[in-house]
């Protein structure tokens, strides 16, 4: 069982980074990164500025920060709940757990609606379905100034960090939120349909431990994982655009099965299943030309 987390006097970051990196070992397989991030966000700095002035002394309120967040990270709790932000795409975003925390993997479905809007430049109007933070919406906006978005979760207290996101971001007039069990309603069609939806098994989930700490509603997929993967696959034909595409994040083992299903229904477009940087299938690809039909 994990000591109980001690009130330790500190002199400067020097003096205080060993026990803390050792602190932090028991829950982190990163623990140097970990107590440098610490360490930065106490003291509203940098991690590069840490690192750069080991004499710096930490104040009363300083040290009672890092003593709150390593109690709370020798329980469990993910680092960046308890920051309150995570980097994603290289912009800060207000998290908490009512939405998942961002994950790099993610990047990979940025950079693919990027490179498509890029090569068809314009006026765009794209979705981010179940955008819980709005990482998605934020970081295809922000690097493509052409590009409106509406950002749908069927959880409020998800919209609320959306939202929030959309703000810090000054972005206010440019993403909308909406309310929605999917594809949100519109009288327009969209370019650009991203969805990192829920897609964790059932069987999968239960031996899971971020289930302790993040949102069930966001990760259960159902028995196979594809419960809402298919549901959208259904709906997107009616919401797509003439030269469109379809982005959907998926599990490491979800590739040939949703590879499937988006050439059952999308039979003229273009599917492509690409990996990650670990080399797992992550992301499927349906770009829709007006030279095809839906």
């Amino acid at each position: 069982m994990l000591s109980a987390p001690k009130i330790i006097t500190l002199k400067s970051i020097e003096d205080f980074f060993p026990e803390l990196v050792e602190r932090l070992s028991e829950v982190s397989q990163t623990p140097r990164l970990d107590a440098q991030v610490l360490l930065a966000h106490a003291m509203q700095k940098t991690r590069t500025w840490v690192l750069a002035h080991p004499e710096a002394r930490l104040s009363d309120l300083e040290t009672a920060s890092v003593t709150g967040a390593l109690a709370r990270l020798t329980e469990g709790e993910p680092l960046p709940y308890v920051l309150g932000e995570w980097e994603f795409f290289g912009l800060r975003f207000q998290i908490n757990p009512a939405v998942l925390i961002p994950r790099p993997e993610t990047e990979l479905l940025v950079e693919k609606g990027l490179a498509w809007l890029h090569k068809h430049p314009g006026q765009h109007l794209a979705a981010d379905v179940g955008t819980g933070s709005g990482c998605i919406a934020i970081a295809l906006a922000k690097n493509h100034p052409g590009l409106r978005v509406i950002a749908s979760d069927i959880s409020p207290t998800a919209l609320d960090v959306t939202l929030a996101n959309i703000k810090g971001h000054n972005l206010h007039t440019r993403i909308e939120c909406v309310q929605s069990d999917l594809i949100p309603p519109t009288t327009h069609r969209f370019s650009l349909i991203c969805a990192n939806l829920p897609y964790i098994p059932a069987k999968t989930l239960k031996r899971l431990k971020v289930l302790r700490w993040e949102p069930e509603l966001a990760l259960r997929g159902g028995p196979d994982g594809l419960d809402l993967i298919r549901r959208l696959i259904t709906q997107a034909p009616r919401s797509m655009g003439a030269d469109s595409l379809l982005l959907l994040e998926i599990e490491a083992r979800q590739g040939e099965r949703v590879f499937q299903l988006v050439s059952d229904t999308f039979p003229n477009a273009k599917i492509e299943l690409s990996p990650d940087l670990a080399g797992h299938d992550r992301l499927v690809t349906v770009e829709h030309s007006s030279k095809s039909q839906i």
